[in-house]
């Protein structure tokens, strides 16, 4: 599956959630959580994640700490009191549009094309 172009307008929603659901993350953390959530069909790359946090943190929907780990500092990523609030709403909001996709990609049994899409 190529995700790519489908994942770039809902990163920020995962990165969201997977929040909402634990205390703090740091990045790598994230990127191997969601590859093991997605069966390794999705796969953040820093290049993707990073710019995210960075954003997320800039308006003030995430917090921040450091801390030592095998000699090397760890970033830790948490949700502010407003980042909880937007995490329910983008959450929500995302959980709808993909419902309404999945309406739309239902093949239709009244369609003769819907029938020749699907090989029947």
């Amino acid at each position: 599956m190529s995700s790519k172009e489908y994942i770039k307008g809902t990163i920020k929603t995962i990165v969201l959630k997977l929040l909402a659901e634990n205390s703090r993350m740091y990045g790598y953390e994230i990127s191997q959580r969601v590859a093991e959530l997605s069966d390794q069909e999705i796969k953040l790359t820093y290049g993707a994640l990073y710019p995210i946090l960075y954003k997320l943190e800039n308006e003030g929907l995430l917090s921040t700490s450091s801390e030592i780990i095998d000699n090397r500092a760890r970033k830790y990523y948490s949700l502010t009191p407003k980042g909880k609030e937007i995490a329910k709403e983008k959450v929500s909001e995302l959980q709808k549009f993909s419902e309404s996709l999945k309406k739309i990609l239902m093949p239709d049994p009244q369609s003769n094309l819907s029938l020749e899409i699907w090989g029947v």
